[in-house]
């Protein structure tokens, strides 16, 4: 494969990053190339022994989105870097996804318990309203008590989030690590 094959290849591959990330990686593979030519080696050798573009392109944009929900914690950049680091192998899909949507699952019931038991007063509050022969003072005591459980809940779901976000950020982090074959530096 000529150099720019390689590059048209590895810049199609890359068309997920923005342009000015794209031109910086493409840039770097360009100097690859200059100095393999100045070691006297040909296009072909110097592409060979880089790899395939594509398999460059999925680590470099596994690795972009995980850097990239390290500084953002945010759903839509978790779920972005979940699927670029599940695109680096079909092993991945085992090994990401798995514990991923079981850390999500954990985490969603977590918030759906201590928000729904918040809101248990408003809810004995509007059975009152529709049915007021069966109102006591035990519903409203014990809602009352359940919307206090629910805050400390919340509270805690809220720091399980960050700490467990920060944990799978580390895990992807790992798994790229793992893939590239730079585990020594663990």
């Amino acid at each position: 494969m000529t150099k720019d094959q390689f590059l048209s290849t590895l810049n199609t591959s890359l068309k997920r990053l923005s342009t000015e990330e794209r031109h910086d990686i493409l840039q770097d593979f360009e100097e690859h190339f200059a100095i393999g030519v100045g070691e006297g080696k040909t296009e072909e050798q110097i592409s060979a022994s880089l790899g395939s573009p594509h398999q460059i392109a999925k680590e470099l944009v596994a690795t972009y989105h995980v850097d990239k929900v390290e500084t953002t914690a945010t759903t839509s950049n978790m779920f972005r870097a979940v699927w670029a680091v599940i695109g680096l192998g079909f092993f991945n899909l085992i090994i990401v996804l798995g514990p991923f949507i079981a850390l999500a699952a954990i985490i969603l019931s977590g918030w759906i318990a201590g928000i729904s038991f918040i809101v248990s007063p408003v809810i004995v509050m509007i059975n009152t309203i529709i049915y007021p022969e069966v109102f006591n003072f035990y519903n409203l005591f014990f809602s009352i008590a359940l919307a206090g459980l629910g805050l400390l809940i919340t509270i805690g779901m809220y720091y399980v989030t960050r700490t467990v976000t920060r944990w799978f950020v580390r895990y992807l982090k790992f798994n790229v690590r793992f893939l590239k074959g730079g585990l020594k530096h663990v």
